[in-house]
């Protein structure tokens, strides 16, 4: 998973980038823009995007403000701050699912189409629940390890 995590990730910033440099190379250079470019960069810019945040979340890597890591001197304390944080995690990024898996549903009884090109937004409106789905994956296997960790089958980080 982690090759595949990495040579997706790898290529999709490759071709957002791409795309990016002849944008700019034919619009400002050659003064010829590439109609429907930016509305075909949106797909794999929104899935890059995504597709990161589940990759934080997999190495648990995400930016934390842990201030009472400071004043929490044991780590039987630290594993039991984490599973409170990873509880509180599971919680609102199930809430956001059922929303995110609401508006998929919309997404897909209205198959709306980008206005250029016609190409289905469902393929990038898809991109939410299915992130906030590996998301959440993630997170109950970082607290499940937290949790054994608290019962001293395992060690934290």
């Amino acid at each position: 998973m982690d090759s595949f995590a990495k040579y997706l990730l790898t290529g999709l910033i490759i071709l957002v980038a791409l795309g990016q440099f002849l944008q700019v190379i034919t619009r400002y250079v050659l003064q010829v823009p590439v109609m429907g470019l930016e509305e075909t960069m949106l797909y794999p810019t929104l899935w890059l995007y995504i597709l990161g945040a589940v990759n934080a979340s997999r190495e648990d890597t995400h930016i934390r403000a842990n201030v009472l890591e400071i004043a929490i001197k044991t780590r039987r304390g630290h594993t039991i701050l984490a599973i409170v944080g990873e509880v509180i995690s599971l919680s609102v990024g199930l809430w956001l699912m059922s929303w995110a898996w609401d508006y998929t549903g919309y997404a897909w009884r209205v198959w709306k189409e980008s206005p250029t090109l016609y190409i289905p937004t469902f393929y990038s409106d898809v991109a939410l629940v299915t992130g906030l789905g590996l998301m959440m994956l993630y997170t109950a296997t970082h607290l499940v390890r937290h949790v054994n960790a608290l019962r001293g089958h395992g060690a934290t980080r």
